[in-house]
């Protein structure tokens, strides 16, 4: 590869290990007992696509105006930031996801490509195609703390789930290592010599094995994490490029660049168990948390070929954006909300009372934006229902309610409490307004 500034040929050059572990949201973010899981694809020609897995179709498309020539993905463990190298623009574009919003955008080396993030959430591991680097990224602060120099051609990256060990392809012609980092001291500790130019590696869930894959030795090599040595290759088709691992660790499925297929390996068995045509010039893929599909990102069609992992077959093919590479996909938890509650009016009438204006408006705390469409649920502080009403397009829900008189003047005069339930896509948030009595 040119040390210039340049778009990487993923034929040549490598696709990134998505090692980060596809973990579910933590209980209690929405009401409901499902979240959403969506995929997060880097469109190499720029912006990454949103795809929600329940519908398979992009939402959304995300740009970052200050970097935007994504290459690798990674998201957060909790599911609620992904990290999008820019290769070609030396940055990490970081997204809140929840909002799907970008949110900061990180200088790191040169022509970073691989992304993985610690299982704790705490830092971001980039490696640095041309600067030979890797470099650490705190998750709170969002700068890079150290630069680790691990060797040419720095391209896929993964971590172990206790988060002690860093794994690093190099991508060069050759006979290839595969550079073993330890986190604590971020210092390389050891090579493990693997095929010829590997340029993706991914860890089995339990942290045992590691896959490497051999993109000019077309196979992937299986490593022993607890000696760092191969103990079997596995045949797959034509310049492998991307990996990613079944959730209970049994399988690998690797993307097969210039063979336009998927091959899926038995880890164990250390044997090919099929091979799926899918789109041209596949680069990556990655798993829903439950296994159950996988996605591939096809560089020259520009789609991602959905792959039924019980079938082994494609079920479905998406357009995403120009030059799709890398892929994430993850469990993400509804945005999280604020609600502001107005004031009301309370007017006697026959038998009862009448409660005029009672508002509420609901944005997203993150951004600010107002949440148009949502339930607003009012009620005394005693809980007594007085009304509901819909957000509108500035996040307002407004209504009147008619109150019997068993409910009391004083409870009324204590004011309401305006309540939105939470769903999919934005959490639950409650404000208590005021009521004053109008005589008329």
């Amino acid at each position: 590869m040119l040390l210039r500034k340049i778009r990487k040929t993923p034929a040549v050059c490598g696709a990134v290990a998505l090692g980060a572990a596809l973990l579910l949201a933590p209980p209690g973010t929405a009401a409901a007992d499902t979240v959403r899981v969506l995929g997060y694809v880097a469109n190499n020609g720029g912006g990454v696509s949103v795809l929600d897995t329940a519908t398979n179709a992009v939402t959304t498309t995300l740009i970052d105006s200050t970097g935007d020539s994504p290459y690798g993905v990674g998201v957060a463990f909790d599911g609620t930031r992904a990290y999008v190298t820019n290769v070609r623009d030396d940055t990490l574009t970081v997204i809140d996801t929840p909002t799907n919003t970008v949110g900061a955008s990180v200088p790191v080396g040169d022509g970073p490509a691989g992304v993985v993030v610690s299982p704790s959430g705490g830092h971001v591991y980039v490696s640095n195609y041309l600067a030979g680097t890797v470099s650490v990224v705190d998750a709170a602060t969002l700068a890079t703390t150290e630069t680790i120099p691990v060797g040419p051609n720095a391209d896929g990256i993964a971590i172990t789930p206790n988060g002690k060990r860093l794994y690093v392809a190099h991508d060069v012609a050759g006979p290839g290592t595969v550079s073993v980092v330890d986190t604590a001291t971020n210092t390389e500790i050891a090579e493990i010599p693997t095929g010829h130019t590997p340029t993706a590696v991914a860890v089995t869930p339990d942290g045992a094995k590691l896959v490497v894959v051999n993109k000019l030795s077309n196979n992937v090599s299986v490593v022993d994490t607890a000696s760092n040595a191969v103990i079997g290759t596995i045949p797959v088709s034509f310049i492998p490029h991307g990996v990613a691992i079944s959730p209970d660790g049994t399988r690998a499925y690797v993307t097969n660049s210039e063979g336009h297929s998927l091959s899926v390996v038995d880890i164990g068995a250390l044997a090919p168990v099929a091979q799926i045509p899918v789109g041209s010039r596949p680069i990556s893929v990655s798993l829903t948390p439950d296994g159950a599909r996988a996605y591939v990102t096809n560089f020259v069609s520009g789609t991602v070929s959905i792959v039924d992992t019980a079938t082994l077959s494609v079920v479905a093919s998406v357009p995403v954006g120009v030059d799709p590479v890398g892929i994430a996909i993850h469990a993400v938890p509804p945005a999280a909300t604020k609600l502001t509650a107005g004031h009301g009016q309370l007017q006697l009438r026959l038998l009862g009372f009448t409660a005029r204006g009672l508002d509420a408006t609901l944005t997203e705390s993150h951004t600010g934006k107002p949440v148009a469409g949502k339930q607003i649920t009012f009620r005394t502080v005693k809980g007594h229902p007085l009304c509901t009403a819909t957000t509108n397009a500035y996040g307002k829900a407004r209504c009147d309610a008619n109150v019997p008189l068993l409910v009391g003047l004083a409870t009324l005069l204590q004011g309401y409490t305006a309540s939105h339930a939470g769903d999919l896509t934005h959490g639950r948030s409650a404000a208590h307004g005021s009521i004053a009595l109008t005589l008329l």
